[in-house]
């Protein structure tokens, strides 16, 4: 069935169909909540919860762009009105901090190690981090998505690029001397 023939049944309320679109998005969207998480059943709460509003409001996708980059978009402000609701953007009067370059050996570092440690970011950190660096959002637009000042936003990215530099030096210092 193509693309379109799936869509238009999902707006129809198929249930086949949206098992078909599920099947068929659910691992790709899976990563994106995953990025967005603390940790897996976390991610699979968003998940599902996108999942919900992708069923809800797919009679809104125009055809315009690409339907996996719409479904992206709903996955990721999922996981944004989770945190938007639990207020973790209070900060608002922090300085801003020379931006930290991370260099990563990917010979010693896993991809797996990565995901963690994005992970244990605090949820202010972590979201502008993903927003930001992994999928390309500008301080602008995140500030816009969060409900905080660009100059926040700026601060939260400087201070999580801060945290993974040290916590990947550190790991890197551990693996050279065991």
């Amino acid at each position: 069935m193509s693309l379109d023939e799936l869509i238009a049944k999902c707006i129809k309320k198929d249930s086949k169909a949206q098992e078909q679109l599920y099947t068929r998005y659910a691992n790709t969207l899976f990563s994106v909540s995953l990025k967005y998480a603390r940790n897996y059943t976390e991610a699979e709460d968003i998940l599902q919860d996108g999942f919900i509003t992708i069923f809800e409001k797919i009679a809104q996708f125009k055809h315009k762009g690409s339907f996996e980059g719409w479904l992206k978009r709903i996955v990721i402000n999922t996981a944004l009105q989770r945190y938007r609701k639990q207020r973790v953007f209070n900060i608002v009067n922090e300085e801003l901090i020379e931006q930290e370059d991370v260099i990563v050996d990917e010979e010693d570092v896993s991809l797996q190690f990565l995901l963690k440690i994005v992970q244990e970011l605090p949820d202010r950190y972590r979201l502008v981090f993903n927003l930001y660096a992994l999928d390309g959002y500008s301080h602008k637009e995140i500030a816009t998505m969060l409900e905080i000042s660009e100059g926040t936003s700026k601060s939260n990215l400087a201070r999580a690029r801060m945290i993974l530099k040290q916590k990947v030096e550190s790991f890197q210092t551990e693996s050279k001397t065991s």
